[in-house]
């Protein structure tokens, strides 16, 4: 694997950092919920952000490793190029970069889980680790081998269980060691909004896919009721907001994340308005940033910063 100096730019394309932000509003969040029972530990909050970074980039790089390899990834894909299919990078070295990154997880995991637990809770210590090697195993087999589950339409599945269910009430855990039941509400939050931006990309490049035989939910249902579907995720999220609202509320501080869903109701009268699957691209930003916001305003707004 080459880090030389004229190809850290290659592998930065490659590391897509402009998705670190969506992945980053689930630990964020979790570490919210800790602080609004005044419980904090920099070390845990650091960890889990890096430990998401490399979950984040281990799944580019599988991304474009997958999707290289099964030619889906080629000149009708209306999306940013990527490096295999630019030939930037070949496939040998984007599978070592996997590999590489996915050692580097496992024993930052191992760290985290340290941190946090020791060795005396063991069991939490095992059933994490086991959640983490499940992340790394998620990050890779989205579109990588032959039962690749991004290519079964299971990918907003995926992204719900990881990017929001586990990755906020997992990141609240290793603060507290306890769950309340109101916590599930930002967890739906995250995990919705998170897999819309999935849903924007797949109605982008619905046509692609089809043609490629990847059969995302979108390919399923069609581009009309991707769009509706889409509706639906946002009818959700916003619902489980207002939860979020009711049962964290202290102050008027409490409803700063209902703001957000202003933009993204523009957001939504956007794409319920285009035809042309090319113009939804910009939204995917759009999309990714607004999440992380609201998990900024969730931040900003717990009962510990009053």
């Amino acid at each position: 694997m080459s880090f030389e100096a004229n190809s850290l730019k290659i592998w930065l394309q490659a590391a897509r950092l402009r998705t670190l932000p969506l992945s980053f509003s689930g630990i964020i969040a979790g570490a919210a919920l800790a602080l609004s029972e005044g419980v904090f530990n920099i070390y845990i909050g650091v960890l889990s952000l890096w430990c998401t970074l490399l979950f984040q980039v281990i799944s580019n790089f599988a991304n474009d490793y997958g999707d290289g390899l099964k030619g889906t990834d080629n000149d009708q894909r209306i999306g940013p190029k990527r490096v295999l299919q630019s030939g930037l990078l070949a496939a040998s070295q984007l599978k070592r970069g996997i590999v590489f990154l996915s050692v580097v997880a496992v024993f930052s995991v191992l760290l985290l889980l340290t941190v946090s637990f020791g060795i005396s809770n063991w069991p939490y210590f095992l059933l994490f680790f086991v959640l983490g090697i499940a992340s790394i195993w998620s990050a890779i087999r989205y579109t990588v081998g032959a039962s690749a589950y991004g290519y079964k339409g299971l990918g907003d599945l995926f992204v719900f269980l990881f990017f929001g269910l586990l990755s906020v009430l997992g990141s609240k855990f290793l603060y507290t060691l306890h769950i309340f039941l109101s916590d599930i509400f930002p967890a739906l939050v995250i995990g919705s909004l998170s897999v819309s931006v999935l849903n924007l990309n797949n109605l982008r490049d619905h046509e692609n896919d089809r043609l490629s035989d990847k059969n995302t939910l979108v390919v399923k249902l069609g581009y009309k009721w991707g769009k509706r579907y889409h509706m639906l995720l946002f009818f959700l999220a916003f619902l489980a907001s207002l939860g979020t609202a009711y049962f964290s509320f202290e102050s008027s501080l409490n409803l700063l994340p209902l703001l957000v869903f202003i933009p993204l109701l523009f957001h939504l009268i956007k794409v319920s308005k285009t035809t042309s699957p090319s113009l939804l691209d910009p939204e995917l930003k759009k999309v990714a940033l607004l999440t992380f916001l609201w998990s900024i305003c969730f931040l900003i707004g717990s009962n510990y910063l009053l």
